[in-house]
């Protein structure tokens, strides 16, 4: 995807502004900044949930896919596992669905018995990973997963971060990957945006903007995980 002159105003507040990105096919684009730097609202603009100026090309609006921050708040409760990871197979013919469900399931690391499961009976990890796998049943040409790890309990990022590299790797994922951290941005991208203030401040490969940031503002996020610097 190809993303020119984003711009998303709300009245007379910009919250993103002349935003240019480039998202190459098969590999994934960590967005990071600070609460209130305008990620959250770059997804919403790209999944067509809020209005903008600008340009998008390279994908069609109707294949992307947002994975949210709260996966208990994405997931109906009173659908199960296996209803709610079928709503995006309504290409499919019904006979192929339930296959289709398990064979979805196990890719998010998930036994198939957890079809008949609702969210609740559920831990937070584990309805992340079937929010990711309701995303990957529409065949998504990108995913856009907006702090899907910042909700979940520490000793469960880990896993949830292992599993989108893992999916990355074995299906050639196109992917916007969203999040405040840039240890965590760092883990899952090839190419890391920095964003501050509604604006693109430093761009480049992941471990270039890690190694040597450009932008104060970079240097700052980078300071904020001091384990990053060894």
């Amino acid at each position: 995807m190809i993303i020119e002159n984003l711009t998303v105003r709300f009245g007379s507040f910009t919250a993103v502004e002349n935003l240019t990105l480039e998202i190459p096919p098969g590999s994934v684009v960590g967005l990071v900044g600070e609460s209130g730097s305008g990620k959250s609202t770059v997804a919403k603009a790209i999944c067509g949930l809020v209005r903008y100026e600008g340009r998008m090309s390279g994908v069609d609006p109707k294949r992307v896919q947002l994975v949210f921050q709260d996966p208990y708040a994405s997931l109906n409760p009173r659908m199960t596992v296996g209803a709610s990871v079928e709503e995006g197979l309504s290409a499919l013919p019904r006979g192929r669905r339930k296959d289709e469900v398990e064979r979805l399931l196990s890719l998010v690391s998930l036994p198939p018995e957890f079809a008949g499961r609702y969210p609740r009976e559920l831990s937070g990890g584990q309805r992340q990973r079937v929010a990711i796998a309701r995303a990957l049943g529409a065949r998504p040409e990108l995913l856009v997963a907006d702090e899907i790890t910042s909700a979940l309990d520490v000793s469960v990022q880990g896993a949830v971060l292992n599993l989108i590299r893992g999916l990355q790797a074995e299906l050639g994922l196109s992917m916007l990957f969203i999040s405040h951290n840039l240890a965590v941005v760092r883990y899952v991208s090839d190419v890391v945006a920095v964003m501050h203030r509604g604006r693109l401040v430093e761009i480049g490969p992941a471990e270039r903007v890690v190694g040597a940031p450009e932008h104060a503002y970079t240097r700052e996020l980078l300071a904020a995980v001091p384990r990053l610097r060894h």
